[in-house]
């Protein structure tokens, strides 16, 4: 909607001879419009299981009437704004007189059909203005307020590491980084030392954490494994803090009156003379790190600190000296996805049943390696006391919705909110143009350039001043995505920089639910799912991709 307001403001400053009436109209438009934009930003920010049905009811209708009044805007501007029509300057044999004529007439038909739309608009705003106070203001708060959501995420911190697959060689790898005294002197090696582990959500950063923590904390004096989030509160991480590293002293911290100046003296006063092993899990948030960094006195008591972020920019902060490092998350090999598949479908490998070994094989390329996906999925097929392991064509009909925004059951919507932590930290502009990234069809390699040109055509692409170059700043988009881990580059040239990227089956799902509950792109392809889909959509269609057919 904040694309809508840019251009009825741009049609209000356009000196287009608008009649008087219709331009206190469009003033009147705007005004409601952006009271209204003021609360859709707000519910944008909120996933919509978390938002009241009314509230997403109210919210989608608001977004219709934004899309409607921006067609019709861009529909006036670009007939009228732009002076002669263009089957006109094509004529060169038309006579001066005929194609002022046939201007005026434009203009005339334009300025009517513009008048009706905002009119239209300001009937439909006014309508849901009143049906919001007449539904006592439709409270914009979660359905489940007073009962915070669980966080997913949770589980991955009490795992058995006995039950994962493939976490040894990782736990050594970064075990190593940290512990490693090989190749510098002796006060290099009692310098604070920190390893930020970096990867896309779902790859097992807080696991990998978890798991090293617990195998080398006995080396150190105290230890303490903290959790920061998406929007952290500075002073519960402080004395969350002082009490992990020491719960006897500190069984009391939270009743305690101190500030955050006080807190730091205290954490920097007791690592003053300790050795001591930190893991600060779930950093999204350069500024966060750097108040932690704070209290994180170097004592040259070969003190270790491990991070874990889903963005590139973090974890290239939190490694600042020479000897601090980035550990990349990587994903599964095939024989450890399958692994992990079958032990948690059949409780051992070997113990597939053969018709399905080849649905799996194909299943596991969906999932590309990434823990949390093939979890996911083992938990749609497994069975339990109560029901039977998933058929052959039950496994086919999960293959075939997978990266089409239909995968439904047990364990997807604890996959959809880990990916939807991600997603609600993105700014608004960028949000939008990930949302597009939906139009493509699944393991599309989306060439940057081409993709940069429609955010353009699309108005996606925002310059805040008059002389930035609007493919630079769409550029910075692309990027942006890439170091957000929202999206994986294809294509890296000798300068660093990616020729293209590809969406992963998972997010392509997460974004495609996102696109229908926005109604922002309709698909149609040849599957019986999408084309019953979109006959039970009442909306209008925005944006149509058709795909395989």
């Amino acid at each position: 909607m904040s694309l809508l307001l840019k251009k009825v403001c741009e049609l209000l400053m356009a000196e287009l001879n608008l009649d008087k009436k219709l331009t206190k109209s469009i003033g009147d438009l705007r005004t409601e419009l952006t009271m209204m934009h003021g609360v859709v930003r707000w519910i944008g920010e909120v996933p919509p299981e978390q938002l009241d049905g009314q509230v997403r009811l109210w919210a989608r209708q608001v977004r219709e009437i934004s899309y409607d009044m921006e067609d019709a805007v861009d529909a006036y501007l670009v007939r009228v704004a732009d002076g002669e029509p263009e089957a006109a300057k094509q004529n060169r044999r038309l006579s001066e007189s005929l194609k002022r004529a046939a201007r005026l007439f434009t203009k005339g038909r334009a300025l009517h059909q513009i008048a009706g739309a905002v009119e239209e608009a300001q009937g439909r705003g006014k309508s849901l203005s009143d049906l919001r106070q007449k539904y006592g203001g439709l409270k914009l708060h979660g359905a489940g307020e007073g009962c915070a959501a669980i966080d997913p995420r949770l589980t991955a911190l009490y795992v058995e590491v006995a039950k994962l697959v493939s976490v040894d060689k990782a736990r050594d790898e970064l075990s190593e980084l940290l512990l490693s005294s090989s190749g510098g002197s002796m006060q290099q090696q009692q310098q604070l030392r920190t390893v930020s582990v970096f990867g896309f959500g779902g790859l097992g950063k807080t696991t990998l954490a978890r798991a090293v923590y617990e195998s080398i904390r006995e080396q150190f004096d105290c230890a303490a494994f903290v959790s920061v989030s998406r929007n952290p509160n500075i002073t519960k991480i402080f004395r969350k803090l002082l009490f992990e590293l020491d719960r006897e002293q500190y069984s009391d911290i939270n009743d305690l009156d101190r500030d955050d100046v006080q807190l730091i003296d205290e954490l920097r006063s007791f690592l003053q003379s300790r050795r001591y092993l930190i893991v600060i899990d779930d950093l999204w948030d350069e500024n966060v790190w750097k108040f932690i960094k704070c209290v994180l006195y170097e004592n040259n008591l070969s003190s270790r600190i491990i991070t874990t972020t889903r963005k590139i920019n973090v974890s290239k902060a939190c490694c600042s000296s020479g000897d601090d490092k980035i550990y990349e998350m990587k994903r599964l090999s095939d024989d450890d996805s399958k692994k992990l598949l079958y032990t948690r479908i059949f409780t051992h490998e070997n113990n597939c049943p053969h018709e399905l070994k080849q649905v799996s094989t194909d299943i596991l390329k969906k999932c590309d390696g990434v823990p949390l996906a093939i979890i996911t999925i083992a938990s749609l097929l497994a069975g339990n006391n109560n029901r039977p392991i998933k058929t052959k064509d039950q496994w086919h009909n999960l293959l075939n919705s997978i990266g089409r925004g239909l995968t439904v059951g047990e364990g997807v919507d604890d996959m959809q909110k880990i990916l939807s932590f991600s997603y609600y930290d993105l700014p608004p502009h960028l949000k939008t143009c990930l949302l597009y990234l939906s139009i493509f069809p699944e393991d599309y390699e989306i060439e940057r350039d081409r993709l940069i040109w429609r955010w353009i055509a699309e108005d996606f692409v925002q310059c805040e001043n008059n002389w930035d170059n609007l493919f630079e700043v769409g550029e910075s988009y692309f990027n942006e995505l890439i170091n957000r881990s929202m999206v994986e580059p294809v294509g890296i040239d000798f300068e660093g920089r990616a020729q293209a990227c590809r969406v992963h089956d998972m997010m392509l799902d997460f974004i495609l639910s996102l696109s229908k509950e926005e109604n922002f792109i309709t698909i149609i392809d040849d599957s019986e799912h999408r084309t019953s889909w979109q006959h039970k959509n009442d909306n209008k269609i925005r944006r149509l991709a058709i795909q395989n057919t």
